[in-house]
């Protein structure tokens, strides 16, 4: 009965597939495509005139081989009589053959050989002369004749490709043996394979004649069926290369997702999960877990080696064996008839199977082995991005463990009590350490473990011998990488700008690289013109592809922010050659002073406006100075990196952060190597304003007078920042009570700042304003304060809409000579709209608690003694949580005992008594005896803030 091209089995199907795969090139198929018959054929050969002599007289054979090529032609013709396909199935033969002729002419020397081949594995194809009539189909025979049909066209390919990869002689003759062999394997199995066809035949045709052959046909059957029986459902293998990890820990979510995709019994034809992540994240142990688990829901479990096409062989042929599909002894060492047997077996058994793709990097070698079946499930794992998305019904993206998880796991591992506190403190700090990654996890468990070491000893000795230790391997890991060797195969296989990118991102925060840092901060002529591919969105793109599809790295699709595991930062540092470390180190600050303002060469005033691009950059500041200083790693330009820390060290100084500022500035200072400069100048300067925002102007004088003598000598006595230099002397002088001293000095500032037509004049006015204050003169100090010009037909709205920290302290200024001048109620309207501005724009830091104790004193005054004492405790609770905080904790809690004492609450105000007494002593020893009075108090914090 013939077939529709419509209606062709699918198994038809699958073995051009597997041809296709084999052959590979797209223009062989084109030509391949050109013959559709024997007689095609044959004229095709008679057309070739430029062959030598000698090898003319070979082709002439084909005449006296046509006969032989006859058994071919009665084999197609069934095929094509039987399975229609639009004759597809015998082009592909005979244009195969032809292909394969034509490049042996060209090529010489084996052409006889080949014709040899041809002939001999014509007379092994079955004989189907004596059915040509009568032949009828069954399941049965369809399925013989596609065996030999594939063995047949996918020999053809692969002599298409001896020729393809070795077109010179001399370098063919180690492939040709290798061809021999396989063709003595591809003629047995065919001879194999032929008898079965024509026994199948044979029934076929008894069927005919069903009350002939009645008897025969039923004890045929009852064999086909035991057999069936036995083959099917009789089959259990599990291929588990590994024993069950009893310390495995974690994954419950992501094995209950895998359980509920691969569940056997559903219905859907796409059960596959993909288990992506970068190396070290625990993928194989996970896919173990989950077949260990699943032992008795499958019959068959085949755990395949996917890490290139000769381990995914071997793993097949382990399968074959154990599933005992060999029947010629000489099969086992073809990995191509393994990978075929094991596959066509999978696809018409009705045995429940899975199979394991571990470790799959290699596409072309992944879609040659892919099984079908409607009884089968797929797991795979991959560090590959591309191998990860084939069609699957779920990618799951392997994370890392969160401080819980990683904590349990290091704590199953070493063998520890897990309840106790100690234990989990120290093993949460570890995980940390290591970024919740399992390797890690695992092998340091290890080490600890067979050490006998406390865990609280084991991040000292880790930074002691960090080489050491990754490269250490536990006796009981089956893993076969270490923390020095999991990823050496990914970081081989990148591409330059690849490579370089990732060597880049060694220099920078791991937690999250903002792509404006590139694509912005590369815009510098001095850039080195090597790195040029950051400079473009698409060149930056095409080098972050390699470490995506890798997972080195990872990026969201909401936002163009890369981040990259610490574990593998810190092992691509210790590849990258020391030579190298440097020039990274260069492109690394050129990036990164993108983010920050010059703040040395032009007199300029809060940098508001630039604090979205300072906070993007700000990560990655902490990030090299720590490389700086733990790694001895030195950038080329000391200048150039000190600048870099200044200049974040001012931004950290706007945002009120004075004890990371302070340490930022004092590297600066210590990395300068020339200290006549203006930029050491601005150094010395900002030092200097940190100790008197911190209520230390005597140790702030120091740096403002030695900033204001390298500032004279560099640019004159007349230049705007020599008037900075003293306008902070003079709020220095202000702070320390020499009020006479401080405002000769702001007028020396505000004469400089006249005559040079400076913009900063309105800073000049502003803190005249506040020493005239001070000395007791309000009306003056608003008469001066109005003089700003940017505060100029400003209303309060506009105060607050600025966005400017300045115009807040204008606010707060102006409160105060409110209160001075006894308008009390304007008073509390202004500190309260400074103290609203402030928390908005700062946050709870310092400045906010010198508003909160504005508005709480001016509440008091109005007689609100309950609000006043709620906003003084809201001062408490944030300047308790300030290191810097001290003064403001102490002067808030002498206000609190003074209002709790009127509230009638003694206990509450004598404790906050004593608090007071206690922290003034310690910031203030020689005032340890002074008076409980609000003056002793005040003296802990700045008269201005």
């Amino acid at each position: 009965m013939e077939k529709s091209a419509e209606n062709a089995s699918p198994l038809w199907h699958r073995a051009l597939e597997r041809y296709g795969e084999e052959l590979g090139r797209n223009e062989d198929h084109q030509t391949i495509h050109e013959v559709h018959s024997l007689d095609d054929l044959l004229n095709h050969m008679n057309t070739i005139q430029t062959t030598p002599s000698g090898y003319r007289q070979t082709l002439i054979s084909m005449n006296r081989l046509a006969p032989k090529f006859k058994f071919v032609d009665d084999f197609s013709a069934i095929m094509a009589l039987t399975f229609g396909v639009d004759a597809t199935l015998t082009t592909i033969a005979w244009g195969t053959i032809r292909l394969i002729l034509t490049l042996a002419v060209s090529a010489g020397d084996n052409l006889q050989d080949i014709l040899d081949m041809f002939e001999e594995l014509s007379l092994t194809l079955p004989r189907f002369r004596v059915y040509e009539n009568t032949l009828p189909m069954s399941h049965q025979l369809e399925g013989a004749l596609i065996d030999v049909y594939a063995e047949v066209i996918c020999f053809y390919a692969r002599t298409i490709h001896l020729f393809r990869d070795n077109p010179h002689v001399r370098f063919r003759l180690n492939a040709w043996e290798r061809l021999l062999g396989d063709f003595s394997r591809t003629t047995m199995r065919i001879n194999r394979l032929s008898s079965v066809v024509e026994s199948e035949a044979d029934l076929a045709c008894m069927r005919l004649d069903e009350h002939k052959y009645k008897q025969v046909i039923e004890l045929m059957d009852n064999f086909s069926t035991k057999s069936n029986e036995d083959n099917q459902h009789g089959a259990k293998y599990h291929q588990i290369p590994f024993l069950l990890n009893t310390k495995f820990s974690g994954r419950e979510s992501l094995i209950s997702t895998i359980a509920r995709t691969l569940e056997p019994g559903k219905t859907s034809s796409n059960r596959l999960v993909a288990l992506f992540g970068m190396g070290g994240i625990g993928k194989t142990q996970l896919a173990l877990q989950y077949v260990h688990q699943s032992v008795k829901i499958y019959d068959v479990i085949l755990w395949i080696a996917a890490d290139n096409t000769i381990t995914v062989g071997r793993s097949f042929q382990d399968a074959a064996q154990g599933l005992q599909l060999y029947e010629i002894p000489d099969d086992i060492q073809d990995s191509a008839a393994a990978i075929w047997k094991v596959k066509h077996w999978l696809s018409t058994t009705s045995t429940r199977w899975l199979i394991v793709f571990d470790n799959a990097g290699d596409l072309k070698a992944l879609k040659t082995a892919w099984p079908t079946g409607p009884h089968g499930s797929i797991l795979l794992t991959t560090r590959d991005f591309d191998v990860a998305n084939i069609p699957a019904a779920r990618c799951l993206h392997v994370e890392a463990f969160d401080d819980t998880e990683g904590s349990m796991m290091l704590l199953k591992q070493v063998g520890v009590n897990p309840t106790d506190a100690s234990n989990k403190e120290h093993a949460t700090v570890i995980t940390q350490a290591f970024g919740g990654l399992p390797l890690a996890l695992s092998q340091i468990g290890g080490f600890i473990a067979q050490r006998r070491l406390p865990l609280k000893d084991f991040i000292g000795l880790y930074e002691r011998y960090t080489a050491e230790i990754d490269g250490r391997k536990t006796v009981q890991d089956d893993y076969e990488h270490t923390l020095s060797t999991v990823w050496d195969a990914s970081f081989q296989k990148l591409p330059e700008t690849a490579a370089m990118l990732l060597n880049l991102l060694v220099f920078l925060d791991p937690d999250g690289v903002d792509e404006e840092i590139f694509l912005q901060g590369s815009r510098t002529e001095s850039l080195n013109p090597k790195f040029d591919f950051i400079a473009h969105y698409m060149d930056l793109n095409d080098a972050e592809q390699p470490l995506l599809q890798t997972a080195l790295i990872s990026k969201t699709m909401e936002q163009p922010v890369i981040t990259v595991h610490r574990l593998i930062q810190s092992a691509a540092l210790h590849r990258l050659p020391t030579l190298d470390r440097p020039r990274y180190f260069d492109v690394a600050i050129q990036l990164l002073s993108w983010g920050f303002p010059d703040t040395w060469s032009k007199d300029v005033d809060h940098q508001v406006s630039a604090w979205k691009r300072c906070e993007k950059c700000l990560p990655h500041i902490k990030h090299i100075s720590k490389l700086y200083r733990k790694h001895d790693i030195r950038p080329t330009n000391l200048q150039q990196y000190a600048e870099l820390l200044l200049s974040c060290s001012w931004y950290l100084y706007e945002r009120e952060t004075y004890d990371v500022a302070g340490n930022l500035v004092y590297d600066a200072i210590q990395t300068f190597e020339d200290k006549s400069i203006l930029a050491f100048a601005s150094a010395l300067d900002l030092a200097g304003l940190i100790d008197l925002d911190l209520c230390r102007p005597s140790l702030a004088l120091k740096p403002f007078t030695e900033a204001l003598e390298i500032r004279k000598a560099q640019l004159g006595p007349d230049d705007p920042f020599v008037a900075s230099s003293l306008n902070n002397i003079a709020l220095a002088h202000t702070e320390m009570g020499n009020l006479e001293e401080a405002y000769a000095t702001h007028q020396q500032a505000t004469g400089i700042r006249l005559r040079a037509n400076s913009d900063r004049i309105g800073n000049s006015y502003s803190n005249m304003a506040s020493l005239l204050l001070r000395m007791g003169k309000p009306d003056e100090a608003e008469m001066m304060l109005t003089r700003c010009p940017s505060l100029k037909d400003f209303t309060d709205e506009t105060f607050l809409s600025t966005g400017n920290p300045r115009f807040s302290g204008d606010m707060v200024l102006l409160s105060r000579i409110r209160l001075r001048q006894g308008r009390v109620d304007d008073a509390l309207r202004l500190a309260s709209k400074a103290l609203a501005f402030r928390q908005k724009l700062m946050g709870n830091r310092l400045k906010t608690c010198d508003s909160l104790y504005d508005v709480a004193c001016i509440l008091y005054l109005q007689g609100h003694l309950v609000i006043a004492i709620d906003f003084l405790e809201q001062l408490v609770d944030i300047s308790e949580s300030l290191s810097e905080g001290g003064g403001q904790l102490a002067r808030a809690l002498y206000k609190l005992s003074v209002l709790y004492a009127e509230k009638g609450t003694a206990a509450e105000s004598e404790a906050c008594k004593s608090r007071a007494i206690e922290i003034r002593g310690r910031l203030r020893p020689e005032d340890k005896d002074a008076p409980f009075d609000e003056d002793s108090f005040s003296k802990l914090t700045l008269w201005m803030l």
